[in-house]
């Protein structure tokens, strides 16, 4: 039964790094319009992750024109994700960032996470 459900779920996509909440990341998505398929990246800080096998997913979230807050869910093994390169850590002490959604400018701003 094991091996039935690894032969049909999807493979790791190996262009996603560990990622945490608070990062700053670039995602890089394959976007496919008509004939033609290119390249769109989403910059934002990941809110959260939902760990559940295949069905993974992270939520990225960006302050878009006018001060209007965007966010977009991935799945962490899509093939659609051309790669995630990650800009920065941020010293965060949640789980889940929902908090950001009420920030706006420097309130909304997280401390950077400096690695020794």
């Amino acid at each position: 039964m094991n091996d039935i459900i690894k032969s049909i779920e999807a493979p790791v996509n190996e262009n996603v790094p560990e990622l945490r909440i608070g990062d700053q990341v670039a995602v890089h998505v394959k976007i496919k319009e008509g004939s033609r398929e290119r390249v769109q990246v989403f910059k934002g800080t990941v809110l959260y992750k939902h760990n559940n096998g295949v069905g993974s997913t992270f939520t990225v979230r960006r302050v878009g024109a006018n001060g209007i807050g965007v966010e977009r869910t991935f799945l962490t093994r899509s093939p659609r994700l051309d790669k995630v390169v990650v800009e920065r850590h941020s010293k965060v002490r949640r789980a889940k960032l929902y908090y950001l959604r009420e920030r706006t400018g420097k309130r909304a701003r997280l401390k950077e996470k400096f690695s020794k």
